[in-house]
């Protein structure tokens, strides 16, 4: 998993505004001409919009980020439909293009009481060292990369023998698979994805890209590390 900003929307160079957050909070005052550049109450208000959910002047700026994670979870972003999306397309491209095509996940069992959760084995001290949780952890690894290695097989052998991209990549496992996209949308989207995303009961892996999220968009907007944070 990586995540990166690629642009976002800036002010001009002679508007005395540093960040994306002064450019909200400029927007916000727009009927407040003479007090419209006072940078010291921008976090302040930017944070009552938020709270009252007056989200129009988060919908004045833009941001785009370039996510690398697994074609499964990128199933999960692009149902944000209020973004953007572009996507490595396996159409087109052999998977292994983009550098390292695969990966292999964790070993995490079903909750029976919460289908939205998983429970980490790999990383509780109370079944670390345990001999039948290091043997299910060994056997799921060994068993990827088998799927792995089987599924390579297949593909290399497709496309050698003139089979269509579009077809030889249906044997490609989604979930080991990797993909890149690049996701843009207002900060308004992004606040309302990092909330969503970053919270309970969001698998594990989606989580942790909406926390990366915040901390990249952070660094234009402050206030994001706030929602995953606070």
């Amino acid at each position: 998993m990586r995540v990166k900003l690629i642009s976002h929307s800036t002010a001009p160079a002679d508007s005395e505004l540093d960040n994306v957050q002064e450019l909200i909070a400029y927007c916000a005052k727009v009927s407040n001409p003479t007090n419209q550049i006072n940078k010291k109450t921008s976090e302040k208000l930017i944070t009552y919009l938020i709270k009252h959910q007056h989200w129009s002047p988060l919908e004045m700026v833009s941001a785009c980020l370039e996510i690398e994670t697994t074609r499964d979870i990128a199933h999960q972003m692009v149902r944000h439909r209020s973004f953007s999306f572009q996507e490595f397309s396996q159409r087109y491209a052999e998977p292994g293009k983009m550098g390292d095509a695969f990966t292999t996940r964790e070993c995490r069992l079903q909750d029976h009481k919460n289908r939205q959760n998983s429970i980490d084995v790999e990383h509780d001290p109370a079944t670390q060292g345990d001999p039948k949780t290091v043997e299910l952890i060994t056997d799921w690894q060994r068993r990827q990369h088998g799927i792995i290695k089987a599924a390579t097989e297949v593909y290399e052998w497709a496309i050698e023998n003139g089979i269509a991209k579009e077809q030889a990549r249906v044997v490609l496992p989604e979930g080991l698979t990797k993909t890149r996209l690049y996701m843009n949308g207002t900060i308004r989207s992004w606040v309302h994805y990092i909330e969503l995303r970053g919270a309970n009961g969001t698998q594990k892996e989606h989580m942790e890209i909406a926390h990366a999220c915040a901390k990249v968009i952070a660094d234009i907007f402050p206030l994001a590390g706030d929602l995953i944070n606070g």
